[in-house]
């Protein structure tokens, strides 16, 4: 896998997310195997009873109801006091984390630059829909490893959303230590941050974790005290790019024979002669690293999906996101 080189690096929140895509993505809206509760009314139908302006039913007074809901047409007919009821409309919490750790700054297509488009259109997705949006940059060279954007509702943040994510990842600050360090600063580990993110997170809703979940100590702690949390549909959209899935594509560049590789998370360097009995054998663990992921998200009642860094942005959201049930 080669270095991204900053190429294809958006520069302003309108290269992460452009008009025509904005188009398509207002036509769907964040879901969740679950009802959630709330803070404030949002636009998601409850299976509690609330007063929203879409009535339900009828019921019999009790002691203690609020008299503004009593039907008062209905007692100077029956000379019964009746409650009207009213489907409570509430809104649902979305919570995007994005490793910006070494190894996903790396890729061609960028595994970074992907992560970051895919974030923002979820966000949007989430913010037209008045849906609360909070999002996460973890694997931070400094900055403690971890930067938080608290919730935002609302059109009116989509510009915002953007800023933080370009400012999180590609600032002169972040890019310049990114590339004296080679590696998290401290803070910045895997681990330690969907761990921070766990325990700060509160409320209910949809979690999604954009990363290529390369970390050097392990995916397991980390995950596990992510789904600790209880009250969040998670998500682990693990991103890799194509000469990561399938190393030929680096053969057909020209990388062949005898080649010096370096770990991008720890700055550890290993030599190896690239064959084709290699790329077999790395396709088959790779594969088998996957499927554990996918096993071990399944057993946490989490969803997995591997996604490429090529991959088309609508289709992915449009059609293979729609298909696992995220948005609809």
């Amino acid at each position: 896998m080669l270095l991204s080189g900053g190429n294809d690096r958006p520069r302003k929140p309108e290269d992460l997310i452009d008009s025509r895509l904005m188009a398509r993505l207002d036509r769907i809206d964040v879901r969740s195997r679950r009802i959630f509760a709330g803070r404030m009314q949002g636009e998601r139908r409850s299976k509690a009873r609330g007063q929203s302006v879409e009535f339900e039913d009828f019921r019999d007074y009790v002691p203690g109801d609020d008299l503004r809901f009593i039907d008062w047409n209905v007692y100077a007919r029956l000379d019964r006091l009746i409650i009207k009821i009213f489907l409570e409309e509430e809104d649902l919490a979305m919570h995007l984390v994005v490793d910006a750790s070494t190894s996903m700054d790396a890729g061609k297509p960028s595994k970074l630059t992907f992560a970051a488009r895919l974030a923002m259109a979820l966000a949007y997705v989430g913010l037209v829909n008045q849906n609360r949006v909070a999002v996460s940059v973890m694997g931070l060279p400094g900055q403690n490893g971890l930067l938080h954007l608290g919730d935002r509702r609302g059109r009116r943040h989509v510009h915002r959303v953007g800023q933080f994510l370009l400012e999180s990842m590609w600032s002169e600050e972040v890019v310049r230590a990114r590339a004296a360090t080679g590696a998290p600063g401290p803070g910045g580990d895997f681990t330690g941050a969907l761990t921070s993110i766990a325990r700060r997170r509160s409320g209910k809703g949809v979690m999604v974790l954009l990363s290529d979940m390369l970390a050097p100590e392990g995916y397991e702690t980390g995950l596990r005290n992510l789904a600790a949390t209880g009250g969040y549909d998670i998500w682990v959209l693990q991103t890799l790019s194509p000469s990561e899935i399938d190393p030929a594509l680096d053969v057909e560049a020209g990388l062949t024979g005898d080649l010096r590789i370096l770990d991008a998370e720890t700055g550890r360097a290993t030599e190896i002669t690239m064959t084709n009995a290699l790329i077999a054998k790395y396709r088959k663990r790779l594969k088998t690293w996957c499927d554990e992921i996918n096993a071990y998200c399944l057993a946490r009642e989490m969803n997995h999906l591997l996604i490429r860094s090529d991959a088309d942005l609508d289709r992915v959201i449009v059609d293979t996101l729609r298909r696992r049930g995220m948005v609809g």
